[in-house]
């Protein structure tokens, strides 16, 4: 998907989301950028782009998701259009809870192996 306009997200699709999510626990959604965040544990692993949901990927689950025909989340850059590490979730997961709780938990791990880590402030002397 290329966005080269605003990422509406419905407050129904947020709240189904989350009640999609809830297996993996307590999943949190919040607005960023015209799209939606989803969070665990204060790790962004998912996004909302206009109602559709994408996953966090890495080397690790990228094979998943192009066995699946899946494709990656792209807005258009200045120059040119940047791909993101976030890839389109399958529409089966949603007849699925156990299969959307798998692939989430990949995407949440996918999230916290890719994670910066924190700069630690310098104590002013």
């Amino acid at each position: 998907m290329l966005a080269d306009r605003p990422m509406a997200t419905s407050p129904h699709y947020r709240d189904y989301i989350k009640e999609c999510l809830s297996g993996i626990g307590n999943v949190s959604v919040r607005s960023m950028f015209g799209g939606t965040g989803i969070f665990l544990d204060g790790v962004m692993f998912g996004l909302i782009a206009d109602d559709v949901l994408y996953f966090k990927v890495d080397d690790i689950n990228k094979q998943d998701y192009i066995a699946e025909e899946m494709s990656p989340f792209t807005y258009g850059g200045k120059e040119k259009p940047v791909e993101m590490s976030y890839w389109t979730a399958p529409d089966r997961l949603f007849d699925d809870a156990d299969d959307m709780e798998i692939w989430a938990r990949k995407a949440f791990d996918a999230a916290l192996r890719n994670r910066k880590p924190k700069r630690s402030r310098k104590s002013k002397t």
